[in-house]
């Protein structure tokens, strides 16, 4: 049988050792912290870039493509090469020029108006939707969208893209942070070339 004073004695020597354990300590003092250094170590590696810092609400963590150049550093085009056209501004449409279309948005479910001078992001995210994006420059194809029924030209024109190709274009792709409507038409968001 278990005696109640050999219980009481161990409880005892064991309230003992650990009141000496916690009044002398162990000795050990933990590493010094050096997350700070190794992150502008790190930092210090990575070239700059002109891009804006991508808001990681893109599929897959964020990030993107990067533009390609059109030729060599420094490079003059040659003859018979044109400049690439540069985008419109949408603040030069006048309030009297501004026209809307119907836009489907097919992942949503939903048709919306879209006015010309209106991103197709700004419009899907004024319906509460949460549509993907990084860096709302075009400069990246996290926003990108699949318009269904023709190559992109046709339906939008884009006030930047430094990242899709004529062919991407072709197959519909667009980004949608960059996108403004010339025509009516549907779009899978989310849909990347």
């Amino acid at each position: 049988m278990v005696s109640l004073v050999g219980v009481a004695t161990g409880a005892v020597l064991t309230l003992i050792a650990v009141a000496i354990h916690y009044a002398s300590g162990t000795g050990w003092e933990p590493n010094e912290d050096i997350s700070q250094d190794v992150i502008e170590k790190r930092a210090a590696t990575v070239p700059e870039t002109g891009f804006p810092e991508p808001y990681n609400r893109s599929i897959g963590g964020g990030g993107g493509a990067a533009a390609i150049p059109a030729g060599e550093d420094g490079a003059e085009l040659e003859e018979g090469d044109e400049a690439e056209e540069e985008g419109f501004d949408p603040d030069d449409i006048a309030d009297d020029e501004v026209e809307y279309y119907e836009v489907e948005f097919a992942k949503e479910g939903e048709t919306i108006e879209v006015a010309n001078n209106e991103t197709i992001l700004d419009a899907g995210e004024e319906e509460g939707w949460d549509l993907p994006y990084a860096c709302r420059q075009g400069q990246c194809v996290s926003c990108a969208g699949q318009i269904t029924d023709g190559p992109a030209e046709e339906y939008i024109q884009h006030s930047q893209n430094e990242s899709l190709f004529e062919d991407d274009m072709e197959d519909g792709y667009c980004l949608t942070c960059v996108a403004y409507p010339t025509a009516e038409f549907t779009i899978e968001t989310g849909e990347q070339p």
